[in-house]
């Protein structure tokens, strides 16, 4: 087989879709060369599809070893430089293979920065430099209509301006993460003569420091008591709640004379102010905001959405998720797809009401994406194979999709003000005289309706109840992965594509834990560190100047080469201030582990001692593993429990349901085991349980 066109998508599902599309028969032949899949389709001309496996190729610096600064570098196969990636070498193989037979090559892997990077170095490297000869398929759906018309409307070369921003993007990252990283390493190995990968990075450090200082203000808020007042208002033998108004209460005795003064006395109303509103529907979602929805009405975190949604996108079931834009163009054909989720019996009602409009118009927003429409629909339906996550994920896009061409919601608010004594107590009632769009976005609208009785201005009204509720002023929220997400958003640090594996990384660092995400040692000691020498590593200010100029790679308005050589400028002093303290660096690194290791190990305060402290240790005579109180070195305590010898070990803050002791839990291949390390447990007496 020979003179065929070669065409390289991003992963295998994309390859069979478009061999698939492109066959005159939707029968593509799959061959598998050394566990490597591609497809023949036959449309007048042979076409080979082979699929990549994302990124083949990565960044390395020229000069081996963990020495820094580096400033030179080279982009090589995966496999040359990292661990368990020898499959990469036997897929650039067959690709190479493929390539040396074709008389023609397409780039069709997702049209954005990754995708444009990917085609690239497979066209450059594996395919023997073919980048430049190459066309460029563009598609915002898997659909077999959208890829007819993208192969039949190819594009005359590759978008250079999207894959120079790509690669500068790659490279500048790979600059600031290996030298700020292989700095903090080698300080620490210096130091305490151990290994332990310390990173940072451009966008990591500054996103890192969102979370240090806001776990800093948690830490050192002071609450502060305040009271406040709380009125039952009878209405025609209707009770209503009332708050005072504009007053802080800070003292119990302010709260008692409010109280001891309005008690029996009869409130006034003074103004009834009634207030209507429409509510445009809401934008079609770009991905930041379909993960901030799938996380406030699912609880999953912005990596996960981002995986449902690519494989809701490789099945056709929606368009390419990595986008920025709030906008639906017409050429989507809004009414071929709503006559297709009219099918559906959940949305049978909803998308019928869309369809008798005379115009069709969704409520755009003002963001915007050269590469991609908002996501939506495509109007193909599920076949019942998805997974419970997938189903929900692909039900709120729909719903959104609808939501955006309803017509907009009309509130009505009334407030009325009520005198008593000299106060002013405040009622509040909403109501919702239209639903409109609220209808194709049910059940992911919530709001409260709730009856106004009818009200007089100077009608006196009977005080039911009045009391005095005591708080305390609370410290700023924890952050969670969204909330994480819409700051990185909001500092405009890192990329659609990009910003949900950051805030995993520092989870895989061990910089944070739990889903309210907690500061942990390492993650203080490391922002403490980069703040106090080289303030410019963690500045939101700097990372949002280079995300600027990288997009203005993209937009022809700045060179990569000027970009990049910047960079390399500022990041210079940074290194050097890191070199010079070293030594100190080193040592608040070591003290910061030794001191979160000790802490990984604690289980609770020791129940016979009640003053040290219950640890995982090891024998050093035998080598096993027990649970000892840290008073036993002090001879104060000779407490110690045995521990099962298999398993991984998982500290957590669990007590015994039967004894309330402290709790380990074992995870081995086959099962996971809470063990309750009292020898005198009611339940097992000190056996594992399940």
């Amino acid at each position: 087989m020979s003179g065929y066109i070669l065409i390289v998508t991003e992963k295998p599902d994309a390859a069979l879709r478009i061999a698939t599309a492109l066959d005159k028969n939707e029968n593509p032949q799959k061959i598998c060369e050394n566990c490597v899949p591609y497809y023949v389709a036959n449309r007048g001309k042979k076409i080979v599809v082979v699929p990549s496996l994302g990124h083949l190729y990565t960044i390395v610096g020229v000069q081996r070893g963990r020495n820094y600064p580096v400033f030179a570098y080279k982009w090589v196969p995966r496999y040359t430089v990292e661990r368990k990636t020898d499959r990469i070498r036997i897929w650039i193989n067959t690709i190479a293979r493929l390539a040396g037979k074709a008389e023609a090559f397409i780039d069709a892997c997702d049209y954005d920065i990754e995708g444009c990077v990917i085609g690239y170095c497979i066209l450059k490297y594996a395919c023997g430099s073919r980048e430049k000869t190459a066309k460029r398929m563009k598609y915002s759906t898997l659909t077999k209509q959208e890829l007819e018309k993208s192969y039949s409307e190819l594009l005359p070369h590759l978008d250079f301006d999207l894959i120079e921003a790509g690669c500068a993007r790659h490279e500048i990252d790979w600059l600031y993460g290996i030298n700020l990283s292989r700095a903090l390493t080698n300080a620490l190995k210096n130091a305490s003569g151990r290994y332990k990968t310390i990173s940072a990075g451009r966008v990591q450090s500054p996103t890192l420091k969102f979370v240090a200082t806001r776990e800093e203000a948690i830490r050192t808020f002071i609450p502060t008591p305040y009271w406040q007042i709380n009125t039952e208002i009878e209405i025609d033998g209707q009770i209503l709640e009332a708050n005072l108004a504009g007053k802080e209460i800070n003292s119990k005795n302010e709260a008692d004379l409010i109280i001891n003064t309005c008690r029996d006395k009869s409130g006034r109303v003074e103004k009834i102010k009634v207030i209507r509103s429409k509510q445009a529907p809401p934008f079609p979602f770009d991905l930041n905001t379909l993960q901030n929805e799938a996380y406030a009405f699912f609880k999953y975190t912005p990596k996960f959405v981002q995986s449902i949604a690519q494989h809701l996108y490789l099945q056709a079931l929606i368009s390419y998720p990595r986008t920025e834009s709030q906008k639906l163009p017409p050429t989507i054909g809004y009414e071929t797809i709503l006559r297709s989720l009219s099918i559906e019996e959940q949305f049978k009602t909803v998308a019928s009401e869309l369809l008798a409009k005379q115009i069709l118009k969704p409520n755009n927003g003002k963001k915007d994406d050269p590469a991609h429409p908002a996501i939506y629909p495509t109007g193909k339906l599920p076949d019942g194979n998805l997974r419970s996550s997938e189903s929900k994920v692909w039900d709120l896009i729909a719903r959104r999709f609808m939501s955006a061409f309803g017509e907009p919601a009309i509130k009505q608010r009334a407030r009325i003000a009520i005198s008593i004594e000299g106060h002013y107590l405040q009622v509040d009632r909403t109501k919702i005289l239209k639903e409109g769009w609220m209808r194709q976005y049910f059940p992911y609208v919530a709001f409260e309706e709730t009856q106004l009785p009818s009200l007089k201005k100077g009608q006196l009204l009977k005080i039911r109840k009045m009391t005095a509720e005591f708080f305390f002023t609370r410290p700023p929220p924890r952050y969670n992965q969204n909330s994480l997400l819409k700051e990185m958003e909001k500092a405009a640090i890192g990329t659609k594509a990009t910003r949900a594996h950051t805030i995993q990384t520092l989870y895989d660092r061990g910089y944070v834990k739990d889903q309210k995400m907690t500061v942990t040692r390492i993650g203080f000691e490391v922002t403490q560190i980069l703040e106090k020498h080289c303030s410019t590593a963690v500045s939101k200010t700097l990372t949002r100047e280079l995300e600027a100029r990288m997009n203005a790679i993209q937009e022809h308005r700045e060179r990569k080469k000027e970009v990049l050589d910047q960079a390399i400028e500022i990041l210079k002093p940074i290194i050097e201030r890191v070199k010079k303290n070293e030594k100190t660096i080193g040592e608040q690194l070591s003290r910061a582990i030794k001191i979160a290791e000790f802490e990984e190990r604690v289980l609770s305060l020791c129940p016979i001692c009640k003053t040290g402290k219950l640890i995982v240790t090891h024998s050093r005579a035998t080598g096993k593993r027990f649970i000892g109180c840290t008073n036993y070195f002090r001879n104060l305590c000779s407490t110690s429990f045995p521990l099962p010898q298999t398993g991984e070990l998982m500290i957590h803050n669990r007590q015994c349901l039967s004894c309330g002791w402290p709790t380990v839990q074992l995870r081995t291949k086959r099962q996971h085991r809470i063990w309750c390390f009292n020898p005198d447990c009611p339940s097992k007496k000190g056996r594992a349980r399940t």
